[in-house]
């Protein structure tokens, strides 16, 4: 098992993993033995065209799907020995997401969005915690606002200060700037990044934005899905 006390041991580790699926009686190859591994702090993207398979390897990663063959060690665990219970507890305690399409709760207001998963995991101060993030992203004045009244860049920022209020060691991005416009989407990039390197966060990013990608340590391609180099 993984020695989390090692600051260098890898807190990610994918081995040889694929994922294949049945298509109109077709049999369908997603991805084909990925490896990768991630060590604590390290930043890594992996870039691709839609349908190459990056959003399916990011899902298998973070336990969010199921792979057909390989393993997945998550914090010193392998994903394939924990059931689904496990893998979201696991996941609530350690993990952050940003996804293309904000997932906010349209229900819910910035405030309570950020103090959702706080109080899920019953986290101490949870609504001063919520507050300061959602002041940190720059929506200290928006607290109260539904996501309908929030533009496409301040919805992804709430979902940043979602995605960090509950200190995560890894933080997973899905074209966390994907939807939005040039503007908004530096505004976010640099958000992400800076408060990824002040947290000392772990980050895989999923991204088709070479210039996003090239800020992270390490760029992995996936072709067909293949992972491979950032030059394959």
């Amino acid at each position: 098992m993984t020695n989390l006390h090692d600051d260098n041991a890898p807190i990610l580790v994918a081995s040889a993993l694929s994922r294949q699926v049945d298509y109109h009686g077709e049999h369908l190859t997603i991805l084909k033995e990925a490896s990768l591994s991630l060590a604590r702090g390290q930043s890594l993207a992996i870039v691709g065209a839609s349908g190459s398979g990056k959003s399916t390897l990011l899902a298998l990663l973070a336990g969010l799907d199921h792979a057909s063959g390989g393993e997945v060690t998550l914090f010193g665990q392998p994903l394939s020995a924990l059931d689904e219970d496990a893998r979201a507890a696991l996941r609530l305690a350690r993990v952050g997401f940003v996804f293309q399409n904000f997932q906010l709760l349209p229900q819910l207001t910035a405030l309570e969005n950020v103090l959702l998963p706080l109080e899920l995991a019953a986290y101490p101060g949870a609504e001063a915690a919520a507050r300061a993030m959602l002041g940190r992203v720059g929506l200290g004045h928006r607290l109260g606002h539904y996501p309908r009244h929030l533009s496409g860049g301040e919805q992804q920022r709430v979902a940043l200060a979602r995605a960090f209020v509950g200190e995560p060691a890894l933080l997973f991005a899905d074209e966390p700037t994907g939807s939005l416009d040039a503007a908004s989407g530096h505004e976010v990039g640099d958000l992400l990044f800076g408060m990824n390197r002040e947290a000392g966060t772990a980050l895989v990013l999923v991204t088709h934005d070479m210039k996003l990608a090239a800020r992270c340590e390490q760029v992995l391609r996936i072709e067909d899905g293949v992972l491979g180099g950032a030059g394959a």
